[in-house]
């Protein structure tokens, strides 16, 4: 989200109607709309049988190891590649990841940025058409419910993408939200979409641009960081958008979902690059590199998005008004600060993993690791912590304790392994 499918603790890692009414283009086909799809999604995301993605010939096909992951079905790895093989192809030339998993949403009516701003901190009308940010979703105790990805689009609606593991509460708590905005005479509705109905693509990887370029009529370089449109790929109507979870350049891709294999097949059947397919576990530790939070592990209902490090997500106007569930403790806490931080650590010996303690070099407890791995990029062993705040400065000495032994730290900047995205000027039209 990043852009970031997950609301599970410990699990690995930012279409439309046909109704004029509502100003959504018959071009993205969902045709469910209103309590009907809400509904529909819910009794979906209900089923105990792990759930399949459009995309799942095309694993199989490809020796994919399948594991269940928030109730889906998905890839793991691919017969071709390790975990670290897939991690460095992707920095070095680009993969296709199936988010296909995390749940589509979109936000209709002419009330739609006041709803928007009353479940989540980001400044909405500072966004110009087709242009979005990563956002959070916040609990009235200033908690994280979820991160997410949202658009506002020239088309009368916000595009939204939640993580796969919080789409059950995500739909309870928006639709409710939503119900008690229309009692107050708001015009605003939501649409969750199945994946059945759209896939989602993440094409990530600093040859993404050129080998979406040859299937484009428009120039690629206009879509800066963070921008979306709708367009014809290779022939498939879509929804790009420049965003990822890797830190490198990338798009997601929203398209039908009898379009998302022969898509994937074409662009792996590029020569304008070398495409590969890639699974959740290059998805984990790509993003723990580029210092992105997996939802369930670095944050939850019970983190603020100031101990988070992620008040930047907060608009400048929210801040200054409020407004938004949780404000007055978040903003109390912007103001007098927090007794705990999250922080990257590069660390010696074995790898830190989710729960280790981590100690001051007195060794008395500070805090806990959220997240860690051996980097692929870097070839030392990085993770990310909540630490007390007084040891959360750079360049602070720490311990973790691994396999019940003590291995050193240093508090480092984050991210990792700097960041690719595209924040060119862009091109006049």
């Amino acid at each position: 989200m990043a852009v970031n499918g997950r609301c599970l603790k410990g699990s690995l890692a930012a279409l439309r109607i046909s109704s004029a009414s509502n100003g959504i283009s018959s071009g993205e086909g969902c045709h469910l709309i209103g309590k009907r799809m809400a509904h529909a999604a819910a009794k979906e995301h209900a089923s105990h049988k792990p759930r399949s993605t459009p995309l799942l010939d095309l694993h199989v096909a490809h020796n994919a190891k399948l594991v269940e992951f928030a109730g889906w079905q998905m890839p793991m790895t691919y017969a071709d590649q390790s975990i670290t093989e897939s991690h460095l192809h992707t920095r070095k030339h680009v993969s296709i990841f199936d988010v296909s998993h995390m749940q589509q949403m979109i936000i209709s009516g002419n009330d739609r940025f006041a709803f928007w701003e009353s479940v989540c901190v980001s400044d909405v009308p500072e966004h110009v058409e087709n242009s979005g940010a990563l956002s959070l979703l916040t609990n009235e105790n200033g908690g994280i419910i979820d991160d997410t990805v949202w658009m506002n689009t020239n088309r009368g609606y916000l595009y939204v993408v939640v993580n796969a593991g919080c789409a059950a509460k995500d739909m309870d708590h928006l639709s409710a939200k939503m119900r008690e905005f229309q009692k107050k005479g708001k015009a605003v509705n939501i649409a969750f979409v199945s994946a059945q109905e759209r896939a989602l693509l993440a094409v990530q990887g600093p040859e993404m641009a050129r080998v979406l370029q040859a299937g484009l009529h428009d120039s690629l370089d206009k879509l800066l960081f963070m921008h979306t449109t709708l367009t014809t790929l290779f022939n498939f109507k879509c929804r790009i958008t420049r965003c990822g979870y890797t830190g490198e350049d990338g798009v997601e891709i929203s398209c039908l979902a009898k379009d998302a294999i022969p898509l994937c097949e074409t662009l792996l059947a590029s020569t304008n690059g070398s495409v590969k397919l890639a699974g959740l576990g290059a998805r984990d530790t790509l993003r723990l590199e580029a210092g992105l939070c997996l939802y369930g592990n670095d944050i939850d209902e019970k983190i603020s998005p100031v101990e988070a490090g992620l008040t930047w997500t907060i608009g400048k106007r929210r801040r200054a008004e409020g407004g938004f569930p949780g404000a007055p403790s978040i903003l109390e806490q912007i103001k007098k600060g927090v007794s705990k931080k999250r922080v990257g650590i590069i660390s010696s010996g074995a790898p830190a993993r989710h729960d280790y303690p981590v100690s001051d070099t007195n060794g008395k407890q500070i805090g806990v690791v959220t997240s860690g791995c051996p980097s692929p990029s870097l070839g030392k062993n990085i993770s990310m912590a909540y630490v007390a705040t007084a040891h959360s400065k750079i360049g602070s000495k720490l311990h973790i304790k691994v396999r019940n032994q003590n291995v050193t730290g240093e508090v480092v900047k984050m991210p990792f392994v700097p960041s690719n995205y595209h924040h060119g000027r862009a091109k006049a039209t």
